[in-house]
């Protein structure tokens, strides 16, 4: 098996697991969202304690947030199409709770990589709307957000970081995205509207000349509440357990990282 085939398997696996599930929160656990940013990177089947879990999940795509109960779970990742005994990948990992965050597999095949970023899941205040844009496009420079008028929101995000989170009164906006210091505009986002109470998360993605954003709009998260112990049937009749599936990111981050280092030995 290539270092290639490693790479792309394990991290596309690992941020593509949680993209089917409903969101839910519950008390001590992470708060987590996952997402394949890579564009070039395959789809792939993932089997958990020996089920099958998702099946041939591809670019782009992004999970709700998702509680992430501790356990240690036995995680197998395929090629699509391929059985559990053809795994890539096969590992045992425990997690633990920890904050809110995004974990996407960013950059082209050959440089991918997870990016981690710590996200803020609060209310904004009464009447406002809250913004973050996430730089996930590997070959586009740094840029900046502006509205048509002008005036620059976010100056200099470079790949593959996030902007601070902005607050604004709710209504709609002319969002543009150009090249940091510069006013070609590389992505254009007219009459964006903008609940109050909303946290909005835009995605610049894929490759500079194929540049396009996605949006995500998510509901704040209180301090707690109750969360699923069960998920929907995902295979052949079979339910998966909450914690089997969320426990996936970080057990293919560890896999993941493990077959690279092993390949460069």
């Amino acid at each position: 098996m290539t270092l290639r085939k490693a790479t792309v398997l394990s991290l596309a696996a690992l941020f593509l697991a949680l993209a089917m599930i409903p969101s839910a929160f519950a008390q001590g656990t992470a708060k987590v969202r996952v997402l394949h940013a890579s564009p070039d990177a395959p789809a792939v089947d993932v089997y958990v304690n020996g089920s099958k879990t998702l099946s041939d999940v591809p670019f782009f795509t992004a999970s709700d947030y998702l509680d992430l109960p501790a356990g240690t779970y036995r995680v197998q990742v395929t090629p699509a199409g391929a059985p559990a005994s053809d795994a890539v990948i096969d590992a045992n990992a425990t997690v633990e709770a920890g904050k809110a965050y995004t974990i996407a597999a960013t950059g082209p095949v050959a440089a991918i990589s997870p990016t981690i970023i710590v996200d803020d899941l609060s209310a904004p205040a009464s009447g406002q709307a809250k913004v973050r844009v996430y730089h996930f496009s590997p070959d586009a420079p740094a840029v900046d957000v502006k509205l048509a008028s002008g005036t620059t929101l976010i100056s200099g995000l470079a790949f593959p970081n996030a902007s601070d989170y902005l607050e604004v009164p709710a209504g709609s906006y002319d969002l543009q995205v150009t090249p940091a210091g510069a006013s070609a505009v590389v992505i254009d986002l007219p009459g964006t509207s903008l609940a109050a109470g909303k946290i909005y998360s835009v995605f610049a993605t894929n490759v500079v000349a194929s540049i396009k954003p996605e949006l995500a709009v998510s509901d704040p998260v209180a301090a707690s509440s109750a969360a699923p112990t069960s998920l929907p049937n995902t295979a052949a009749g079979d339910v998966s357990p909450l914690g089997l599936i969320l426990v996936l990111a970080a057990t293919m981050l560890v896999a993941g990282a493990l077959l690279i280092r092993r390949r460069a030995a």
